[in-house]
C-alpha cells in the first residue's frame, strides 16, 4: 500500500475519533446543565415519546368511582326498604271489592324504626308493613305525613339492620353523581341505579292546586315502586327522596331519564318535627278556596287573573277573624303577587304558624288590605 495512501487513512480515523470524544463531552456538560436548571429532575421526554403523569396529578378514575359506587351501596342499602300497604275495597252495588296492595320502597332513618317514604306510597293504607333488605317482614304504623311534600313518616317495630344519614342537599351541583335504590315494581327489592344530578330547584305543577318546588332532577333510572327510596351521593349519604318521574313531554314526545326527589333538607326538616311532635305544621287561614286563573277568569266575568277565590270562610278561624268574607279573591299575600309562577298554596307556605301577614283581596271590584295573624294546620 502505497505510504502516503496509509497516512490518510490514519488521518481520517484520528479526526472520527476526536469528534466522537467531543459529542460525548459537550453532550455529557448538556445533559448536566440541564439536571442543575430541574434541581436533579430527568430532562423533558422528546416530542412524540409517551410521558408519565405522575400519580399525585391523577383525579378520580373509573375504578375510583365504581369503587366509591360500591362502598355507598353497601352503606345505604341495607337501611332501604320495601313498603307494602293494604287499602280497603270499595263498596258498591254488586257488593265489596277485593283489597288492593301498594308497594314502594322507604329508608330507615333513626334505629327506632323510623322510616322515611312518600305520602303517596301509603295514603289511604289501613294497614302498612316493611320488608327489609334480608327479607324480613315487620308490622309498621304511620305516624303523620305531609301531603304538600309527598313525605310520611313510618314507625316499624323490630330491630333495624341500619340506618342510613342525611347530607347537605344545598350543596348538589349538576353533573354530581348519584345512586338511587329501591323496589321497582315491587318486585326487584333493593335495585341500584346510578345517574348524575341533571338540575336542582325544578318546580312541578301537581295539578291540585299547588306546585312541588325546590325538587332535585335526576337521569338516574326511577320505576314505578321506587317512590319513597333514596337518592344517595358517593359518601353514601341520603340527599333526596325519590317522589316521581316524566315520562311523557308535551304533544306526542315522549322523555326518558326524568326522575325527581324531594331534597334531603326538606326531608329532614319535615321528618324530625313529625318524629318529635307527631306531626308537621303548615300555616293555616281557614277557608274553602279555588285557583284563579285567566281563562276562568274570562269565562267568570272575575276581576282578577290569578288568584284564589274564597268560597267560604270556616267560623272563628284566622281567615274569619281577619274579616275575609266569602267572594272575596286573594291576589297578593306578604309581598308576593299570586300569579303563574306563584300559586296560593306556595305562596302561603312561605310562612309559619303564628306569623301576621298582610293579606290583599279583591272586593266588589276594588283592593282590600287585611292583617291575619296565620294558625297551625296539624296534618292529617
Amino acid at each position: 500500500m502505497n505510504w502516503k495512501r496509509m497516512l490518510y487513512i490514519l488521518f481520517v480515523v484520528a479526526v472520527a475519533a476526536i469528534s466522537g470524544l467531543s459529542g460525548v463531552l459537550v453532550g455529557g456538560v448538556t445533559v448536566y446543565s440541564t439536571l442543575r436548571k430541574t434541581g436533579g429532575a430527568a430532562p423533558p421526554a422528546p416530542v412524540g415519546a409517551q410521558a408519565t403523569i405522575p400519580a399525585a396529578q391523577l383525579q378520580v378514575n373509573s375504578t375510583d368511582v365504581e369503587t366509591a359506587i360500591t362502598q355507598a351501596v353497601e352503606k345505604v342499602g341495607p337501611a332501604v326498604v320495601t313498603v307494602v300497604g293494604v287499602i280497603p275495597g270499595e263498596v258498591t252495588f254488586f257488593g265489596r271489592t277485593a283489597d288492593k296492595q301498594v308497594s314502594g320502597s322507604g329508608v330507615i332513618i333513626s334505629m327506632e324504626g323510623y322510616i322515611v317514604t312518600n305520602n303517596h306510597v301509603v295514603e289511604d293504607t289501613r294497614e302498612v308493613s316493611v320488608i327489609l333488605a334480608d327479607g324480613t317482614q315487620l308490622p309498621a304504623k304511620v305516624i303523620n305525613t305531609d301531603p304538600f311534600a309527598d313525605l310520611a313518616v313510618l314507625k316499624a317495630e323490630g330491630r333495624m339492620p341500619a340506618v342510613a344519614s342525611f347530607g347537605n342537599s344545598d350543596a348538589l351541583k349538576p353533573g354530581e353523581t348519584v345512586i338511587a335504590i329501591g323496589s321497582p315494581l315491587g318486585e326487584f327489592k333493593n335495585t341500584v341505579t346510578v345517574g348524575v344530578v341533571s338540575a336542582t330547584g325544578r318546580t312541578l305543577d301537581t295539578g291540585r292546586g299547588y306546585q312541588m318546588e325546590d325538587l332535585i332532577q335526576t337521569d338516574a333510572a326511577i320505576n314505578q315502586g321506587n317512590s319513597g327510596g333514596p337518592l344517595v351521593n358517593l359518601n353514601g349519604e341520603i340527599i333526596g327522596i325519590n317522589t316521581l318521574i316524566v315520562r311523557g313531554g308535551y304533544g306526542t314526545a315522549v322523555a326518558e331519564g326524568l326522575g325527581f326527589a324531594i331534597p334531603a333538607n326538606t326531608v329532614r326538616l319535615i321528618s324530625q318535627q313529625i318524629i318529635e311532635k307527631g306531626y308537621f305544621a303548615r300555616p293555616y287561614l281557614g277557608i274553602r278556596w279555588q285557583a284563579i286563573y285567566p281563562a276562568l277568569a274570562r269565562r267568570y266575568n272575575l276581576d282578577a287573573e290569578w288568584g284564589a277565590y274564597v268560597s267560604d270562610v270556616l267560623p272563628d278561624t284566622p281567615a274569619d277573624k281577619a274579616g275575609l268574607q266569602h267572594g272575596d279573591i286573594i291576589v297578593r299575600i306578604g309581598d308576593q303577587t299570586i300569579d303563574e309562577k306563584h300559586s296560593f298554596v306556595n305562596t302561603l307556605f312561605t310562612y309559619q304558624p303564628g306569623e301576621t301577614v298582610e293579606i290583599e283581596v279583591v272586593r266588589g271590584g276594588k283592593r282590600v288590605t287585611l292583617s291575619v295573624t296565620l294558625g297551625e294546620a296539624r296534618l292529617r
